[in-house]
């Protein structure tokens, strides 16, 4: 797994024997123990690594007003309950949510105001919650709603 894997090894005098692994792949999911020996002494812990992945068709950017299809999965082994989208969640009139018994959010004509932050939350029948958040890029036109702009003489205009 080398290079996505490191030990924070000026942590190990406090204690921590944390293992990062960046970025985390598909392949990554299972089980993951750590053995330490100190002095005469032999700990262990276990973990398990799940993973939800975010995927675009077409990926990312996506072209303005063609069809855009975005699909959240996880490695949970519970039955799927539904799958919430959470478009730009801080509070105001821009922000939106989609529930859906599948995990799959499809958007017929996305335009700018589409871009920004996305979040898919996937409920499990066993009441386990997972979350991921994915920035979506839209290439198109953002420019004034009128054909006319005016400047200043001597000035510049964008």
């Amino acid at each position: 797994m080398k290079p996505r894997v490191s030990l924070q090894d000026s942590a190990f005098r406090n204690g921590n024997f944390s293992l990062r692994i960046d970025p985390v792949w598909s392949e990554d999911v299972g089980m993951y123990e750590a053995w330490v020996k100190y002095n005469a002494e032999v700990h262990s812990c276990h973990v398990e690594l799940g993973v939800i992945t975010v995927t675009l068709s077409p990926p990312n950017p996506v072209i303005e007003k063609e069809l855009l299809l975005m699909s959240c999965n996880s490695s949970h082994r519970a039955s799927l309950v539904d799958t919430c989208w959470f478009h730009n969640e801080h509070p105001g009139p821009i922000s939106r949510t989609f529930c859906s018994s599948s995990g799959a959010l499809s958007i017929l004509h996305p335009v700018m105001s589409d871009a920004g932050s996305w979040r898919c939350q996937l409920r499990y029948s066993d009441k386990e919650i997972i979350s991921a958040t994915y920035n979506l890029q839209i290439l198109g036109f953002d420019g004034p709603t009128s054909p006319v702009v005016y400047a200043a003489a001597g000035s510049a205009a964008d």
